[in-house]
């Protein structure tokens, strides 16, 4: 390979573990031309799949500012560079090895460290980011009904109350101001009444407010900690360096 070449295809493989959320190093000694296209195929969106050169690819690491990969890069070395959810990545990976045993998963990287091959499998173990967040969203739903639940429960019994008083004291003012009370005065007690009861009511949907947000954010930060890491755009390309 030319010195332009290798100075290339360096370049392109830095760029690969700069932009990926997770790569994985694989051995794939013996699988047939086929069997490779097909893996890359069962991984078009997740990642691309690289068949690489060991003295290239440590020195795009190195220059992509990640250490501990040298002594991994032996033998006939393939790399997946995840480009989405590192755990849909390892899925793919790992569900196309147990029909293909001549695919190795050796090691990874991923958040600034190495992965072992053990590490992988309980990657591809985990639940994806897409089911996190159905789950997360599910969650939230239901707090969100509950709190609307317990909102409306005080507001209508409070209306009820204001209402049956309101009609109590035209009726007999005596419920509230006495036997000959002036309607000034039943206007400003049912007032008072009311405000008591909005007072309550305050405090009760103040209550609702803080358990949802205590609710919600823990269910985030559950999620947060089961996601590694995400990106926005997943291409579909597949890129191949040889040499």
């Amino acid at each position: 390979m030319a010195r332009s070449d290798k100075e290339d295809a360096v370049a392109e493989l830095a760029e690969e573990f700069r932009t990926s959320s997770a790569a994985v190093l694989t051995e794939y000694r013996g699988l047939t031309v086929a069997q490779i296209t097909a893996l890359r195929r069962s991984l078009k969106g997740v990642a691309n799949y690289a068949v690489t050169k060991n003295t290239l690819t440590k020195i795009a690491a190195r220059e992509a500012g990640i250490e501990g990969l040298d002594d991994l890069l032996t033998g006939p070395t393939a790399i997946a560079f995840i480009k989405g959810d590192p755990v849909e990545g390892a899925k793919s990976l790992k569900e196309f090895a147990k029909d293909n045993a001549l695919l190795v998963l050796k090691a990874g990287y991923m958040d600034g460290r190495i992965l072992d091959a053990a590490d992988i499998k309980k990657l591809a173990d985990l639940e994806s980011r897409e089911v996190l967040l159905a789950k997360l969203a599910g969650a939230m739903k239901a707090s969100m009904s509950q709190a609307a639940a317990l909102f409306v429960a005080p507001l209508s019994q409070a209306a009820r109350t204001v209402e049956a008083l309101r009609v109590k004291a035209e009726a007999d003012p005596s419920v509230i101001g006495g036997a000959g009370a002036a309607p000034e005065s039943v206007a400003e007690k049912v007032e008072e009444a009311v405000a008591e009861v909005v007072d309550k009511v305050e405090e009760v949907v103040a209550d609702v407010v803080e358990s949802v947000e205590e609710a919600v954010e823990g269910i985030a930060h559950k999620v947060e900690e089961a996601l590694h890491h995400g990106v926005d755009e997943t291409p579909e390309s597949t890129t191949e360096t040889e040499g």
